[in-house]
């Protein structure tokens, strides 16, 4: 899984989500910084709002209270899968390093190497290269 440092980056260049069953999030800003949570029917679900806006509400017994939060206000952890997804045909190779591995990217200018400590990482530092050139869409 990607970190959330990188969730937040990737968000902030504009990767989209449209929230989906067992995509996982993050909710920052609430003392909840080591977890991790899974949209699933037993107790995470999103439910459309007005304006498409989407909530992700909260159901059954969790140790906190809080029965709903706005899509806006977490932040999406995705998979490596859907960045791999999201990459598409641009990625030639996953190479592993002394460091890490490398996510080799077709580039108009050729190929890039994008580092990471872990796969997931690497694919993810990938896309972030990706979305700061041009827009793509996400999950």
């Amino acid at each position: 899984m990607i970190s959330v440092v990188l969730a937040r980056q990737l968000r902030s260049a504009g990767l989209t989500w449209r929230p989906r069953q067992f995509d996982f999030f993050h909710i920052p800003d609430r003392d909840l910084d080591d977890r991790v949570f899974v949209i699933a029917d037993l107790s995470v679900e999103v439910q459309p709002l007005a304006d498409g806006i989407a909530a992700i509400t909260f159901n059954g017994a969790v140790e906190w209270s809080l029965d709903y939060i706005l899509q806006q206000d977490v932040v999406w952890m995705p998979t490596e899968a859907q960045i791999r997804s999201a990459l598409g045909k641009r990625i030639t190779a996953l190479q592993r390093t002394d460091t890490g591995w490398c996510c080799v990217l077709d580039s108009a200018g050729g190929e890039t190497r994008h580092h990471g400590p872990t796969a997931p990482d690497a694919y993810g530092r990938a896309l972030l290269s990706v979305l700061s050139h041009g827009a793509v869409n996400g999950g």
